[in-house]
């Protein structure tokens, strides 16, 4: 081989090597992805922030066009549901302090949404409830929600529902009590609509049967 050929061929080599590397650069192995995964990705807290985060961006999205920020509307609709409410009501029902919750009226009834009243007899109670714009607000928030709600859950049948809401609220009971929140206590046995957990159910009724009452609409 002449020495031109041998200055060509290593030449090509070294050409080579370097489009190695760089496409190693470009597309890095499977082992080397993998490392790169949060330490957090197989537990269960990292699953629930990461859903809450989409869920919260989805809402947001579609409240921005009614001037409400995410979290806001959950106080707008706990305040159609009970219709009026002290400020420490409020606050629990949410499992916020009073502080972050008062905080909160106060920008809502800045847009009109919500006005506070002494409650007659003792003006030392102040009461929340909301304006004509604020019940307009809440039934335009519940489509909202129902939209999200049918995202979220594509794809799960009725039970599925049932026991990932009941979960779900497992989990909050465990945290509010860590943290020392109150307001978690109706949540303890039965849902608002007096559902009954999926494996009582199966102990009253027998599985065959405790599977037909939760796959019914």
């Amino acid at each position: 081989m002449s020495a031109t050929a041998n200055e060509a061929f290593a030449a090509s080599g070294k050409n080579s090597e370097k489009s190695s590397k760089s496409d190693q650069g470009k597309n890095p192995d499977k082992a080397t992805v993998k490392r790169l995964r949060p330490p957090a990705a197989k537990s269960v807290g990292w699953a629930l922030v990461q859903a809450a985060r989409l869920h919260r961006s989805r809402v947001g999205d579609r409240l921005a066009a009614l001037d409400l920020f995410a979290g806001q509307e959950q106080v707008v609709q706990a305040l159609a549901a009970a219709g009026s409410m002290t400020m420490g009501d409020l606050a629990a029902t949410l499992r916020v302090r009073p502080p972050t919750a008062s905080k909160t009226i106060s920008r809502l009834a800045a847009l009109g949404f919500v006005e506070r009243r002494a409650e007659a007899g003792d003006g030392r109670i102040v009461r929340v409830r909301l304006t004509e714009t604020g019940l307009a607000k809440a039934a335009a928030i519940e489509r909202i929600w129902d939209e999200v709600e049918a995202e979220l859950l594509e794809g799960f049948d009725n039970k599925e529902r049932r026991r990932l809401r009941k979960l779900l609220r497992r989990v909050a009971r465990s945290l509010a009590e860590a943290a020392g929140v109150t307001g978690h206590e109706a949540d303890h046995e039965m849902d608002a609509d007096g559902e009954t957990d999926d494996d009582e159910a199966e102990a009253l009724l027998g599985p065959a049967a405790a599977d037909a009452v939760a796959t019914t609409p």
